[in-house]
């Protein structure tokens, strides 16, 4: 599974840790990635998408209809 959020498009940040000694060494910081199975009504089948912790809040406040919607409006298949 990849720290991608198929919501809102979520990844990984990558930088550098910088000790103490001011030694760097890379890093990254990963987003907060849940899998997510959801009964879609209009289809009469059970959805499961790679969700961010914001993109389940963007799904309880815009209903998971109008998210899959606009997810494939961009052309990913679910």
């Amino acid at each position: 599974m990849s720290a991608h959020c198929q919501v809102t498009g979520r990844q990984p940040g990558f930088g550098k840790s910088v000790s103490h000694s001011h030694q760097r060494t890379n890093r990254r910081w990963d987003p907060n990635i849940q899998k997510k199975t959801y009964l879609l009504p209009s289809e009469g089948r059970r959805v499961t998408l790679t969700l961010s912790a914001k993109g389940i809040k963007t799904i309880d406040r815009d209903g998971i209809d109008a998210v899959v919607a606009r997810i494939r409006a961009r052309g990913e298949r679910i």
